[in-house]
């Protein structure tokens, strides 16, 4: 199996809102950017929510998300897996998130990208780190192995839950 690496957060030090997934996928590795598979609806909804749209550049949608509050993380630095899935994830290690939130501390909002980054961040950062009062809430995943919930549906959910 095959040991991957996140990449750095995307915030700045006005960030309100953290949203954490697990680990990117195979195609965001390749790219080098956050949620970078085409059938991935991430940027579909940040661009609902934010005006960070899949059609803009990388970079004008990482400008637009910081411009609105919104940090951009995954709770993983490193795992091995094979493919993309979460389910195939193992011998995680998480990120530092009590020096993240010391640099941070505007941040009182933390939303789960889908199951695996809810899961593994309460078993590796809340069970072993020191962080301050969040409130935490998952939301369903972007992804598209998460098909059993229509575009619509977790888009509303996703409005409902992050206003920036």
């Amino acid at each position: 199996m095959k040991r991957l690496r996140s990449f750095p957060p995307i915030s700045n030090e006005h960030a309100t809102i953290l949203i954490l997934g697990s680990m990117p996928g195979k195609e965001s590795l390749r790219q080098s950017q956050y949620y970078a598979h085409p059938s991935n609806a991430f940027w579909k909804i940040m661009g609902e929510l934010t005006g960070a749209h899949p059609s803009l550049p990388y970079a004008e949608r990482l400008r637009m998300l910081k411009s609105s509050g919104i940090a951009l993380w995954d709770v993983l630095d490193s795992c091995d897996r094979e493919g993309s899935l979460d389910s195939d994830i193992r011998n995680e290690s998480a990120n530092d998130f009590a020096a993240f939130f010391a640099k941070h501390p505007y941040i009182k909002q933390v939303f789960f990208n889908g199951a695996k980054a809810e899961q593994s961040f309460r078993k590796f950062v809340l069970e072993q780190q020191t962080l301050p009062p969040l409130a935490l809430q998952r939301l369903p995943s972007t992804s598209p192995a998460h098909a059993g919930m229509r575009y619509e549906d977790k888009l509303q959910t996703w409005k409902i839950a992050i206003k920036p």
